[in-house]
């Protein structure tokens, strides 16, 4: 696997029940994956040569991120390296450009959008889709709302271009919320779906997500299911998919983003799903039959715990436990950052604001921000 981040971590975890020898190619040994994988490589994924000599004897190799060079992946499948999900597919993960172009190509909703030059043309671009406020994103590079701005008025615009990297503006969509419609695919077409979830974001990054969303019709829902899942096929999509969709105020689903590895919307799916979205990556990019996705209880709920104030550890953990038996808590063994994703927590039930109530309460204790 190529990159050292919590994915990593996680993915490494849901395949040593089946015994898999696994590599990593990390940045530091310090990085999540790294301090836990007993084969790391250290090396920088930009550089080809790295990259070459961390292949030779792998079977196969995936990725925690998709910010591998596209001629970096070019060069190693003309090498006989096996990638997955392959450079064709991801190039549309890496590129809003490409994937916006793919979407439309087959049909699939999405926000009106184009790429634009310079502040004038966005605030063009403004106009033809009735005035700002409108969304800029940096074509490459952007997560976490990192690479992504709201746009009120043309003045707004000038700060995208000052970094001279290209700009894909957007509509800004009149959303009721966020979901996602996790799948996973094997390289010979078989594929399953977990159910669509809820995603709640504070300051641009994931915060809560409610497996299933609360409240979604069931014809909406089949409909997100399905769109993943052509996705998936049209692009050639080997591994683990997340669509990130916007349901509108008028009843429509429209695609925001897509990531090709294991993702935050489907972390609920560790302790909720009878097969997690981690095994069934395994099991796909190895072209191993798939797992069952359906849930395990009639609720779950994920809380991610960002970077605060850890006084104790230990004691926090004590409360945690002892408020709450059925509590799932997954750290990442990252240095705390304001902010930043250092670990998550699970809960499950039949009472969804029960279940809500849990998981916010310990996430918040673990950061530091609940103190009782």
């Amino acid at each position: 696997m190529v990159g050292g981040g919590q994915l990593a971590r996680m993915t490494h975890e849901a395949g040593i029940p089946l015994g898999i020898k696994f590599k990593l190619l990390s940045d530091t040994p310090q990085d999540s994956a790294a301090q836990v994988v007993s084969e790391v490589v250290l090396g920088d994924y930009r550089d080809l040569d790295t990259l070459r000599d961390f292949a030779r004897g792998c079977d196969v190799i995936t990725f925690d991120h998709e910010h591998v060079p596209a001629e970096h992946l070019a060069a190693l499948e003309a090498d006989g390296v096996v990638i997955r999900p392959g450079r064709e597919a991801l190039v549309h993960a890496q590129d809003k450009g490409v994937m916006r172009a793919k979407l439309d190509e087959i049909g699939a909703p999405s926000p009106r959008h184009r790429i634009v030059a310079d502040p004038a043309d966005a605030a063009a671009f403004a106009a033809e889709v009735g005035g700002f406020p409108i969304i800029l994103k940096t074509v490459r590079g952007g997560y976490d709302g990192k690479g992504v701005w709201f746009v009120r008025t043309p003045e707004d615009a000038q700060d995208p271009f000052r970094a001279g990297v290209q700009v894909l503006a957007e509509e800004k969509v009149d959303f009721v919320r966020e979901l996602a419609a996790n799948i996973v695919r094997s390289p010979h077409g078989q594929a399953v779906a977990y159910p669509v979830v809820e995603s709640r974001q504070v300051d641009g990054v994931c915060d809560t997500v409610i497996a299933p969303a609360p409240g979604l019709d069931e014809e909406l829902a089949g409909q997100a299911q399905e769109l993943a899942l052509r996705i998936a096929k049209e692009l050639g999509v080997v591994g683990h998919l997340a669509v990130e969709l916007f349901q509108t105020k008028d009843g429509r689903i429209l695609v925001n983003e897509l990531a090709m590895r294991p993702h935050n919307s489907g972390h609920w799916t560790q302790d909720g799903a009878i097969t997690s979205q981690f095994a069934n990556h395994v099991r796909a990019v190895l072209d191993l039959p798939l797992g069952d996705p359906r849930p395990r209880a009639r609720w779950t709920v994920m809380c991610n715990v960002l970077g605060g104030d850890y006084p104790d550890m230990y004691s926090a953990y004590l409360h945690c436990m002892a408020r709450d038996p059925q509590l799932k808590i997954h750290m990442y063994g990252k240095d705390v950052k304001p902010g930043r994703k250092v670990g998550h927590v699970n809960t499950y039930g039949d009472d969804l604001d029960d279940v809500l109530e849990r998981a916010r309460h310990a996430a918040g204790y673990l950061r530091g921000t609940i103190v009782e």
